[in-house]
């Protein structure tokens, strides 16, 4: 788990570019098609609450949730998308997650590949790193809004299996099946959820010490989330902060 606060935090604040951007907003209502297949309403459907919770924190508008919904449910035509997973490397060795939804298996892999092999990647067989990360829950709470005993208490209590503070954000970690549970315990303590997802978590992370590296492997990961065709991606790299500060100079 070395480096996932940092991570995090590199996503949290390309998150709110690309909602600056109006990209997360396709990606979300994607998300929220995908989830309502199981019903519209949010209250029986915790994949629906959660992807509305998520067009919530990006400031979507309510027309489009609708309209994703609609689509999810039948009640209006919309597009059929598929789950596809795709498995690769970055410079330096680093292991790379691509999560995508798509309507075009062949349109989507020809763009992915294209992303890759432009930056210094490569795109590899099925299987070949996804064993080094696990599906877990993140729940992310600003510094300001609670206190670290309450987070603590709260979070541990209702099943996290660990509480991070980085950079004035507490990251709370849980097993998949624990996190509604622990999301709802948050909740019902009152205590403000800046995010609440799921997450590919490396069980190990690779330090990148040179700049170029570096520079190549966020660049990558900047081209990736940039494309229609992602919804998330994922590596096991870890930059110290020295290095991130000249990075983002």
């Amino acid at each position: 788990m070395a480096g996932h606060s940092k991570w995090a935090n590199i996503r949290h604040r390309k998150g709110a570019q690309d909602a600056k951007r109006g990209k997360i907003f396709t990606k979300v209502a994607k998300e929220i098609t995908i989830a309502a297949r199981n019903g519209g309403d949010p209250e029986m459907n915790p994949a629906l609450r959660l992807a509305l919770q998520k067009a919530k924190g990006v400031n979507m508008p309510n027309d489009n949730i609708q309209r994703a919904i609609k689509r999810g449910t039948g009640e209006i035509e919309g597009v059929s998308y598929e789950a596809v997973t795709y498995e690769g490397y970055a410079p330096g060795g680093i292991a790379v997650l691509v999560e995508s939804l798509t309507d075009n298996k062949n349109r989507t892999v020809a763009e992915v590949r294209h992303i890759f092999s432009k930056r210094g990647g490569s795109l590899g067989e099925s299987g070949c790193v996804a064993y080094m990360f696990d599906r877990k829950g993140i729940i992310t709470i600003n510094s300001d809004a609670a206190s670290e005993d309450d987070v603590m208490m709260v979070a541990l209590e209702s099943g996290a299996e660990d509480v991070k503070n980085a950079d004035g954000i507490f990251e709370v970690l849980t097993a998949a099946t624990d996190f509604m549970a622990v999301r709802d315990a948050v909740e019902e303590a009152g205590i403000p959820i800046e995010t609440a997802n799921f997450s590919m978590v490396p069980a190990t992370t690779i330090a990148i010490e040179d700049e170029k590296t570096a520079s190549q492997v966020l660049n990558l990961m900047e081209a990736l989330e940039d494309s229609d065709e992602v919804q998330d991606v994922y590596m096991n790299f870890d930059i110290d902060n020295e290095l991130m500060e000249r990075l983002d100079a």
